[in-house]
Parts: structure tokens; C-alpha cells; sequence
């Protein structure tokens, strides 16, 4: 049985081992894995550490201000970039999901080799943890796709890596989060590409923008159906805005609009799962508010049955 405070107290040990008296930055994102690392590496290291979040331009609804909020809470060092333009530079006429991951992965680690120099730190801390490593086809392993910290890393980095989690799987991040008291145990997971890999086809401010909704109206009403006691919540959920358009009515008028699929699944360990069980109504009401709410660009909306495998959990 996994023993979260044996895995605290070894970590701590091996963080100080290996970064000793240097200088380290960690990729913090806000969600569980990195945040078990923030706090694991603060621990360790003290005020030589610095957590940095990239702004993308692709992250969730508000995501930004609410990681600020949670670093503030964290009391450590951190700083905020706003890189949206830079990224989406990277993403422009992309539509292969295998090259958009490199991308953003490289684009991260430009990003922090230069906060990095100018904090006089060689370490990266990075909230890697064992299906990443898995999927993106290291140790022999097949390739599912390359996770932005592991296969989309560029080969010439120049910063050490320092991945505390990486044998870890999501349930036992979760329970050393909760041993440290962290407040985002529970959060669901994320992918570190962000949006681009829900925005099927070509990545553009106007298609990020209209994931970025329907991704918080699914979030928003799971999250209350969960709440009123409806169904259970899910381990993810999210929406994904496909690169097909359909005829549809709005304003008694002719459109060809875009398509959104639901995806919302149940696993215990995220290398198989199946899809959620959610109330017909609950569809209904997250069909409607996405229609209602990007009519001038939506016309449907469906819900995604495939389990994984042969799908992945994201759908690139």
C-alpha cells in the first residue's frame, strides 16, 4: 500500500541531494502534480526556488488569476508570464496534434531556460508523473503521444531536470497532496499543452476562445449535478471543439457551424477508462448553454462514448 509519508520524507531527502545549495525553478501550473512538486521542492530548498506560470494563451477560463491566488497561498517565490503571443506564434497552420505538443513543449522550455539564467538556476522541477512517461513512448514503451514534458522536450536543454513524481501515478499524487494539505488534491487534471490539444485542427485565438466556454460550461455543470447529488463526479471532463461544421438554425436563420463533443470519463490510474454516466438532463442543460452561449459559432454538440482504449482520454 503506497505510504505518502514515507514518499514525502524520501523525496525531501533526494530533492536535497540533488540540487543541494543551487538555485531551481519549477514549471508550475496549478494543478496537483506540479503543486505536490512546489510544495515538496519549497520544502527541500527554501527560498531558492522559484515557481513560474507560463500564460500561454491556453489555459481554462480565469485559470491564471486562480493559480496567482493558489502560489500567494503557497507563500512562495513565483512569477507569471504572459506568453500567449509567443505561443500561438508556434501553433499557426499546426493541426497535428504530435507537432503541436512538441511545440508548446519546446516553447515552455525556452521560456524557462530564460527565467532560469536570469534567476541563476540550472534545475527545472517539472510535475511529471508515471502515465506521461508512459504514453509519450520512453523505456521501451510504445508511443501514444508525446507529452510536452517528456517527448516534446527540445534535445539541446540546458537545464538539469528534477521530476519528484515520476513514478507516481494521478491517486497517489493525489493522497501525498493530501497529506501536505495542498488545496487542489482533488483538482481534475489538465493537459499541459492546454487548449490546443481540445481545439482540433488549426489553433487560433477565435477557436481557443470558444473552447475555452464550452470547456467552463461542461466544468460548471457537472460540477453542480455532482453537487445536487445527480451523479458522481468524474475523474475529467471537458469539451473539445472538433474541425467539422454542420448545419444548423439560429435566429430562424441558416448556419454552418462548429462542433462541440463532450468528454467526461471514470478510471483509477488514467491508462484505461470509460466513459462517465451522466443524467440525460445534465446533457440537455450543457447542450443547450453552449448553444445559447456561442450560437453565432456552434451548431452541435454531442457526447463522446469511446473508452480508452482505443481512445485517449484528451482527444489529441
Amino acid at each position: 500500500m503506497f505510504d505518502a509519508k514515507a514518499f514525502v520524507d524520501d523525496q525531501l531527502k533526494k530533492i536535497k541531494a540533488q540540487i543541494k545549495d543551487e538555485k531551481a525553478i519549477i514549471a508550475c501550473s496549478g494543478g496537483v502534480d506540479s503543486m505536490v512538486c512546489a510544495v515538496l521542492t519549497s520544502k527541500a530548498i527554501g527560498d531558492k526556488l522559484l515557481a513560474v506560470f507560463v500564460d500561454t494563451g491556453l489555459m481554462r477560463k480565469d485559470e491564471p488569476e486562480q493559480v496567482r491566488d493558489m502560489l500567494k497561498e503557497l507563500n512562495v517565490n513565483f512569477k507569471i508570464l504572459d506568453e500567449e503571443k509567443y505561443f500561438l506564434e508556434g501553433l499557426k497552420g499546426v493541426t497535428d496534434p504530435e507537432k503541436k505538443r512538441k511545440s508548446v513543449g519546446e516553447r515552455f522550455i525556452r521560456c524557462f531556460e530564460k527565467e532560469a539564467k536570469a534567476y541563476g538556476a540550472k534545475y527545472l522541477v517539472q510535475g511529471t508523473i508515471a502515465p506521461d512517461v508512459i504514453e509519450s513512448g520512453t523505456n521501451g514503451k510504445g508511443l501514444v503521444k508525446s507529452h510536452h514534458n517528456v517527448g516534446g522536450l527540445p534535445k539541446d536543454m540546458n537545464l538539469e531536470l528534477v521530476e519528484p513524481v515520476i513514478e507516481l501515478y494521478k491517486e497517489e499524487v493525489r493522497q501525498v497532496a493530501r497529506y501536505l494539505g495542498i488545496k487542489v488534491s482533488e483538482r481534475q487534471p489538465f493537459p499541459g499543452p492546454g487548449l490546443s490539444v481540445r481545439c482540433l485542427g488549426e489553433v487560433t485565438k477565435e477557436n481557443i476562445a470558444i473552447v475555452r466556454e464550452a470547456c467552463f460550461i461542461v466544468e460548471d455543470e457537472i460540477k453542480r449535478a455532482s453537487e445536487n447529488g445527480k451523479m458522481k463526479l468524474p475523474w475529467q471532463y471537458f469539451a473539445a471543439l472538433l474541425p467539422t461544421r454542420s448545419t444548423g438554425v439560429h435566429n430562424g436563420e441558416r448556419m454552418y457551424g462548429k462542433t462541440v463533443a463532450v468528454r467526461a470519463v471514470m478510471t483509477k490510474d488514467a491508462i484505461s477508462a470509460t466513459p462517465a454516466d451522466i443524467p440525460y438532463d445534465v446533457l440537455t442543460a450543457i447542450s443547450k448553454r453552449i448553444t445559447e452561449k456561442l450560437g453565432d459559432n456552434v451548431t452541435r454538440v454531442v457526447y463522446d462514448m469511446t473508452t480508452k482504449p482505443p481512445a485517449t482520454i484528451e482527444w489529441e
